[in-house]
């Protein structure tokens, strides 16, 4: 029986500040650009606002990528173009700087965190950088076992939670939210299809390393069968997460919730972190208003999660090598929209109001008041003589 009770989440999460969005509207009103002509941008920076609780909005000056790390027994069927265990290589790529997120951030000077939840690796073989809060060595083979035991699945979601806090104490603004796995797409549709109500079908991608058709058949069999195993527990979210998840699914749930309740704003990267959102969402339903979607991967998984948060994602450019690498394309464009509703200058205040007084109406005299109107009233009122 776990002890953590998930509903103080919901308790605990409050909404953006709706005062402070109308008055950032309302600034926004006031700026020489039209409401409007900047397309979204004009909702990202109202957003930013609202989540920093500031007009104007403060700009993004210490993003962080935050990675979860681990490995998932269903990759040993050959549902990825990857080796099993091999998300270890992954991470010694990303911290080496040779990956997409690598190059990414260095470009835009934002820190990687990288944290080992499940890796099926000795920790020793870990670069020091790793965060290590391991719950066990590789997730469980999700279709014919749990991934993990309800106490393990409680100590990742916690570990979640600690890395949120640790973020937010240390003034983490903004946070990039990914995973670095294998097999982890697997349980990210098994958990999209459970929470959707869908076939395996609709939410099997090809994944970052793009997979065959035969691939993609074993896949969609695994989380089908896995499919099988989760909707008995759809009603507890932690078990879900025990049952079909993973070390680092949970751990990123855990850090997603709790982000919102630090009022932390978070870009959620591809289709794992998608999934993890959305299983956040049915713990506490006013979360999703504190996460922003990055991109569009072309994950189906993703699509269908996203939809059912009404996310919208800000950029649309297939990238599916996940790593948090989309959400890193995403942070210009946030940082611009914080730029542009902060620094554009406001129309200048009309110096001719309408139907106004000028200097001249109030020195003239009106008709009736002048001397000459004053005589001629006077000759009409003097009586006729005969």
């Amino acid at each position: 029986m776990s002890s953590l009770n998930l509903d103080d989440f919901s308790d605990l999460i409050e909404r953006p500040d709706g005062g402070v969005r109308r008055d950032a509207e309302a600034r926004r009103e006031r700026q020489i650009v039209p409401p409007g002509a900047l397309g979204r941008l004009d909702d990202l920076g109202e957003w930013l606002a609202a989540a920093q609780s500031a007009v104007p909005v403060r700009p993004i000056e210490q993003p962080r990528v935050v990675l979860f790390a681990g490995d998932h027994g269903v990759a040993e069927l050959g549902v990825s173009a990857r080796r099993a265990g091999g998300a270890v290589e992954l991470v010694r790529e990303i911290l080496e700087g040779g990956r997409p997120v690598s190059v990414l951030a260095r470009r835009l000077g934002v820190p990687v965190r990288v944290v080992d939840m499940a890796l099926d690796c000795d920790p020793e073989a870990l670069p020091e950088a790793v965060v290590r809060h391991r719950v066990r060595r590789g997730s469980g083979r999700i279709d014919v076992e749990d991934a993990l035991t309800l106490e393990e699945a409680e100590a990742a979601f916690r570990a979640g939670v600690a890395v949120a806090d640790e973020e937010a104490d240390s003034g983490t603004d903004l946070v990039v939210l990914g995973d670095v796995s294998v097999g982890g797409t697997t349980a990210a549709g098994v958990l999209v299809a459970a929470l959707c109500g869908t076939d395996a079908s609709v939410v099997t991608g090809r994944g970052g390393l793009a997979i065959d058709d035969l691939v993609w058949m074993r896949k969609c069999a695994a989380i089908r069968d896995a499919l099988r195993r989760a909707r008995p527990v759809l009603g507890d979210q932690l078990q879900l997460l025990a049952t079909v998840g993973g070390a680092d699914l949970a751990a990123i749930t855990g850090f997603l919730l709790q982000s919102a309740v630090r009022k932390m704003p978070v870009v959620l990267d591809g289709v794992v972190v998608a999934a993890c959102a959305l299983v956040g969402q049915r713990i506490a339903f006013r979360a999703p208003d504190w996460w922003l979607a990055a991109h569009n991967s072309g994950e189906p998984g993703q699509a269908k999660a996203l939809d059912r948060m009404a996310l919208e994602p800000l950029l649309d450019q297939g990238v599916k090598v996940g790593e948090g690498a989309g959400g890193l394309l995403a942070l210009p464009m946030v940082r611009a929209a914080a730029a542009l509703a902060a620094e554009l200058p406001e129309k200048p205040k009309d110096e001719n109001p309408e139907d106004p007084e000028t200097p001249e109406d109030s020195e003239t005299p009106k008709d009736s008041e002048t001397p000459e109107a004053e005589e001629s009233v006077a000759e009409k009122e003097q009586p006729e003589t005969a």
